[in-house]
């Protein structure tokens, strides 16, 4: 289709201009052709090519985003707004998102021939796993996740564009009733996409990866292959250490990144929010030789794994949120004021319960303090001594806990308002399950005061297990009493 020039009416809209003539669609700043008629966000207009030669995927692809934008709802992607005749005029009307795509950013990196700091690639990465992981949980997968696709807006989250190749559990797929070829943008594609499987939320933590990668060095990981053969090398095939190209690269985000390029998706992170987690709080990033590597791997190493990749049969993953539900964030909330051993133990038994169904969950322990009242029975200590004071005493309360092989990260939040801290916390971090004390500061009028617990589970964006004081403990909490008299 030729280009639509500034001022033509289309079905009630008026174009505007041009904003991007790609291969595949060109998009339009549009606005309501009727007089006095004021859009609630500003327009654009998506239309697909639709020459002679190009395959049926175009068409395919424009009903498959039609469709998905219709269901997706949220902050991460664009609201819909009207669609064209598929026999006369195909095009999607939806909202101009305002802000740089992570292509921008890669394209002023070259130019300043400098990479982003680690920091900052870590803030857009988050971002971007923030909104995959919202999209996750309406059960649809992008499957084209690049540069080009992903918008930051000007206070710092994403926004994912181009749905033309994503999946959804609730809908049929009609790109695989298509082709049996790969789909997808080949530098970002996965290994399961190149063998056909799709649906698998992990293979955008994969794409995540190789952005991740490319802001880190400037390079793709696996190049940029033309073929299906160059595909498959993914499949076993190690990239580059991202030290190895540039020193500088600190071996927390090495490790954060060759973990999102595993071949094998079991391997990678469960969840794009235990993905956005780490790059949230590096400190808690556990390095192992993944993350200290700073060159290539031998080629007996290369040759096991192609043995090893020939070999390899992927599997249907489940739906998106029966896979989340089995790696959710677990948050437990560690209460450092008027609270008895017994409560201490009854929070452990749990969150031992909680971890003991959830196999690859991820805990988070909380504590909540106010540097302006310093430590009990020790005042005028600063914020510092404060927070390495609280930090060890959580370090010694999940001592007692079972975690082999777990991810486990200790946090120690200073506020004022204890309930608004710990859920500011659950949002920022998608926390998925909230467990802390049912009477943590041993009020008796929890019935009629809006408590923290109650606060906690009144507005979490979550479930909340709160814990009572076990039975074989009342003599212990009778004993703190006599104590305290």
């Amino acid at each position: 289709m030729t280009l639509m020039a500034p001022g033509t009416e289309l079905d009630g809209f008026l174009v505007e201009d041009c904003v991007h003539a790609g291969g595949m669609a060109h998009i339009y700043r549009v606005r309501y052709a009727a007089a006095g008629r004021e859009p609630p966000f500003p327009l654009a207009m998506k239309v697909p090519r639709m020459a002679g030669s190009d395959g049926t995927e175009t068409i395919v692809g424009f009903e498959v985003e039609h469709q998905m934008l219709q269901v997706l709802a949220g902050p991460h992607v664009p609201r819909f707004v009207a669609a064209g005749d598929l026999a006369r005029t195909p095009f999607l009307v939806m909202e101009y998102v305002q802000g740089r795509t992570l292509q921008a950013w890669l394209d002023e990196a070259e130019d300043r021939r400098e990479r982003p700091a680690a920091e900052l690639i870590a803030r857009l990465g988050a971002a971007v796993a923030t909104a995959a992981h919202s999209l996750h949980l309406q059960e649809a997968v992008h499957l084209d996740l690049k540069p080009g696709n992903v918008v930051i807006r000007p206070e710092g989250s994403a926004v994912l564009l181009d749905f033309g190749l994503s999946w959804h559990a609730h809908y049929p797929d009609l790109l695989a009733e298509e082709t049996r070829l790969p789909v997808g943008s080949g530098p970002w594609m996965a290994p399961e996409q190149v063998v056909g499987m799709r649906g698998d939320p992990r293979s955008d933590i994969f794409a995540i990866g190789v952005m991740l990668y490319e802001l880190a060095t400037g390079e793709l990981p696996f190049g940029e292959p033309q073929t299906r053969g160059g595909l498959r090398q993914r499949l076993w095939m190690e990239p580059v250490p991202p030290r190895a190209l540039q020193p500088g690269v600190p071996a927390w985000l090495q490790e954060v990144i060759l973990r999102c390029l595993e071949p094998e998706a079991s391997r990678r992170y469960g969840s794009a929010a235990q993905l956005a987690f780490d790059l949230a709080h590096p400190e808690e990033v556990r390095v192992g030789p993944r993350g200290r590597r700073t060159r290539a791997d031998p080629w007996r190493t290369r040759l096991w794994r192609w043995l090893k990749a020939a070999g390899l049969h992927y599997q249907p993953s489940p739906l998106p949120t029966q896979e989340l539900a089995s790696v959710p964030i677990v948050m437990v909330a560690v209460p450092w004021r008027d609270v008895s051993d017994a409560t201490l133990y009854s929070l452990r038994l749990a969150v031992e319960r909680s971890l003991g169904i959830r196999p690859g969950a991820r805990l988070a322990c909380v504590t909540v303090v106010d540097s302006g009242s310093g430590l009990p029975g020790a005042p005028g200590r600063n914020a510092v001594e404060l927070h390495r004071s609280h930090l060890d005493r959580l370090r010694q309360w999940s001592a007692g806990l079972d975690l082999a092989g777990r991810q486990v990260s200790l946090h120690v939040l200073d506020a004022g308002d204890a309930a608004e801290a710990l859920l500011a916390y659950a949002r920022q971090n998608a926390v998925d399950l909230i467990i802390l004390g049912a009477a943590t500061h041993g009020l008796k009028m929890q019935r009629f005061v809006a408590t923290l617990p109650i606060r906690v589970a009144m507005d979490a964006p979550c479930s909340v297990m709160l814990v009572k004081q076990t039975l074989p403990f009342d003599a212990l909490a009778q004993a703190d009493e006599d104590n305290a008299a």
